[in-house]
């Protein structure tokens, strides 16, 4: 019975990141890890990189 439930937990913990990935990408982010992709263009505006982690440039 102890097993059946951990399983369920596990299930419930995997729909839920998978959830949010869609979500997101539904939302059109570009970078789910990052959590600057959705302020472009402040942090890393003179060196032309869109977010801190460099996944993706600055379009212009």
């Amino acid at each position: 019975m102890a097993n059946v439930i951990i399983i369920i937990i596990l299930l419930v913990i995997v729909g839920a990141a998978v959830h949010s990935l869609i979500k997101a990408k539904k939302r059109g982010v570009r970078c789910i890890g990052c959590s600057d992709s959705g302020s472009c263009g402040s942090a890393g505006e003179s060196s032309g990189v869109c977010c801190q982690c460099g996944c993706h440039t600055k379009t212009e």
